[in-house]
């Protein structure tokens, strides 16, 4: 896998058009939770493209701290020629270098761009000192008679990553130079940013500060945010370099004495070994190809969560140490139910089980009133836990996590955790979420809340309610209960065990009797909802009735829900949320943020569901691997749009699956990547 590479949809040789470059973006995260991102023109078109987007704890969060670098090649002949930037002349958007840009590839999953420039042959990397706010942009001078200067001009709007582009930017901050090293003071709260340039001829700084005014931000525009701001740049670099030589601009946030402590081919060295590791180290059918390069998508949603300082405080008394998961970039925190999710394809595939541990317990710290929270906000300690089925996924994550690493350890240290939280399920929790004493099946739902993982609401409007009984959270709910029964039964013995049975025995006898939809041929999506009626509509929300590991449906009726998914809502890149023909089917998800939460989960194909359907598929057509190898196919090419070498979020309902939400998404990559492995080694639900 190591001398592969991934390269946009382009055919060697070729120039790419430049909407195929404003159009693709890359992405490289440091293990903080902090990233760089951009288009492969150069040119930002969201708030979220920059080359340093720093982590820090609460309450300053992930920070904005260098938007843009324009990019100039000043000749032998004295000619100066832009080969990286933009600007907005007459209302006309103008990207410099994509008529210089012959080559943009991952290597090793980390973005190389490769530019001619009157006979110059220029190559640059982006890259990240791992588990640092430090960034690097180095630059080789690959060919070329003579010496040529580059020209640097980085532009900056200090604000939180999230913030609108339309804010107040400071002009004018202090800019302090010490020998070779350059601080620009930021206004509180935000950090200082410091600069510095190793390798190159003769470097130089002309400080001439300049506000850039007019930067528009065509994503944001059509998401119908605020999407016109300004940029301001302290002045620009200047260095020689010769052919053969290269020369690197860091960016960090980190002090000084770290700074100089990295040094920028150490770095990328040390950066590419990491990368070789993560490989090596991952299940054999996920070390070449396609897999290995989803090894690598992987690592960008692993972090330490710096955000929150009482979680690494917790993690380290008890000897170990705080681990979360990205649930997707760029303006996705840590979720609870993306996280339990993702934690099998994320840390167990890969051959990270020591930091599957440590995120099973960073999140049992967090455990309330019987939930795990639904998600930590962007700037913030505490979490929220307005969900029904992240509590639930967490018993599937330990399971799997426990039958891969054998830490009998750890189930001993969370079992208690385990025991409240069923009893308050039992019980009855926050958010109507408990147990129906009428049928022993669970029911969730408060006004005005969405509790399952089809959760869009704009303002007072929850989009799909689901209040009542919904078909996977009993899925889920019956899941839990076997797998709990069996942990206590090992224990405990068999009577402690038995009171849990009988929960089971009951959900289950009750599901298979209330759920089946026989005029569909399908399971109700929702029942008992609170007018009273059941939600006959076709989603594929049923899938987790035959995939999880103790299927709560009977096994006469796998066929058809596997059928009848397969036949309404399978895509090549997914599943659709909701049946076309509904009338609340929507085919595309685009247009302003009410327009795209009403499409959000009506129809609107999401990636990671391919992941339960290839466990269905398996468990109902156990000899038919190659079939389920097959669902996977679509995958192989998306890797080259959108984000390269990730997995998007969401897709169009309809031909052509145009990639949507965020270009990189946790729960997509974890369960593409899964689904292969246990394809390729014809590994049989547990």
């Amino acid at each position: 896998m190591w001398d592969e590479v991934r390269t946009p949809a382009w055919k060697p040789g070729e120039r790419p058009e430049l909407a195929g470059l404003l159009e693709r973006e890359w992405l490289v995260t440091n293990g903080l939770g902090g990233y760089a991102s951009g288009t492969v023109s150069g040119a930002a078109t969201r708030r979220y493209h920059g080359l340093l987007v720093a982590a820090h704890p609460a309450p300053l969060g992930r920070v904005m701290m260098v938007n843009h670098l324009t990019e100039s090649l000043r000749l032998p002949d004295y000619r100066t020629i832009p080969f990286g930037g933009e600007e907005r002349q007459h209302g006309k958007l103008q990207i410099y270098g994509a008529e210089h840009l012959t080559d943009f590839r991952l290597q090793h999953g980390l973005p190389v761009w490769r530019y001619e420039v009157e006979g110059f042959e220029l190559e640059k990397r982006v890259y990240f000192a791992y588990r640092h706010n430090t960034a690097f942009v180095r630059y080789t001078l690959l060919k070329g008679t003579g010496k040529a200067r580059l020209k640097l001009r980085p532009s900056v709007h200090f604000r939180g990553h999230d913030d609108y582009v339309s804010g107040e930017i400071c002009e004018g901050c202090a800019l302090t130079v010490v020998e070779d090293r350059y601080e620009l003071a930021s206004p509180a709260p935000w950090p200082p940013l410091r600069m510095k340039i190793h390798g190159g001829g003769r470097v130089a700084f002309t400080a001439r500060g300049e506000r850039i005014p007019d930067i528009i931000y065509r994503v944001e525009e059509s998401r119908g945010y605020a999407h016109a701001g300004a940029l301001w740049s302290p002045g620009h670099f200047r260095l020689d370099l010769e052919p053969g030589r290269d020369a690197t601009l860091v960016l960090s946030t980190d002090s000084w004495e770290l700074v100089n402590a990295l040094d920028p081919r150490e770095a990328l060295g040390h950066e590419f070994n990491r990368r070789r590791r993560l490989v090596e180290q991952a299940a054999p059918a996920a070390r070449t190809g396609f897999a290995a390069e989803l090894v690598l998508a992987a690592d960008q949603f692993i972090f330490t969560p710096v955000v929150r300082c009482a979680d690494e405080a917790r993690a380290r008394a008890h000897g170990d140490e705080a681990r979360s998961v990205i649930a997707g970039y760029h303006w996705f925190t840590d979720w609870g139910r993306d996280t339990m999710i993702s934690l099998e394809g994320l840390t167990l595939t890969t051959g990270r089980p020591a930091e599957g541990g440590y995120i099973l317990r960073t999140f049992a710290q967090h455990i309330k009133d019987g939930l795990i929270p639904n998600l930590f906000p962007e700037k913030g300690n505490e979490g929220l836990y307005h969900t029904a089925d992240a509590t639930l996924w967490y018993f599937h994550a330990l399971h799997r996590y426990v039958a891969a690493t054998g830490d009998r350890g750890t189930l001993r240290l969370l079992l208690p955790k385990l025991k409240d939280v069923i009893d308050h399920h039992v019980r009855g929790t926050r958010f109507g979420i408990g147990v129906d004493p009428a049928d022993g099946l669970l029911r969730q739902g408060a006004e005005g809340y969405q509790l399952t993982w089809m959760d869009a609401k704009m303002g007072d409007w929850v989009v799909t309610p689901r209040r009542g009984k919904a078909v996977e959270i009993n899925a889920l709910w019956y899941n839990a209960l076997r797998l709990i029964e069996g942990w206590v039964r090992e224990a405990d013995g068999a009577a402690a065990a038995k009171p849990l049975a009988d929960l089971a025995d009951r959900a289950r006898e009750s599901f298979n009797r209330r759920f089946w939809y026989e005029s569909g041929g399908h399971l109700y999506d929702v029942i008992d909802q609170p007018d009273g009626t059941y939600d006959p509509a076709c989603r594929p929300n049923q899938v987790f009735a035959v995939s999880l590991d103790h299927p709560v449906l009977d096994e006469r009726r796998w066929k058809p829900v596997v059928g009848v998914v397969r036949e309404k809502l399978l895509t090549p890149v997914g599943l659709r949320s909701l049946a076309p023909g509904h009338p609340d089917y929507k085919p595309k998800y685009f247009g302003d943020l009410r327009a795209r939460d009403a499409a959000y989960h009506q129809g609107t194909v999401w990636a990671w569901l391919i992941g339960p359907f290839v466990d269905a598929w398996v468990r109902t057509y156990p000899d038919d691997r190659a079939g389920a190898a097959a669902l996977l196919a679509g995958f192989r090419d998306h890797m080259s749009e959108a984000c390269v070498g990730s997995i998007s979020e969401i897709f169009d309902a309809d031909p052509p699956y145009t990639p949507r939400g965020c270009v990189a998404q946790a729960w997509s990559v974890a369960e593409v990547l899964r689904a292969l492995v246990k394809t390729a080694d014809g590994t049989k639900p547990g």
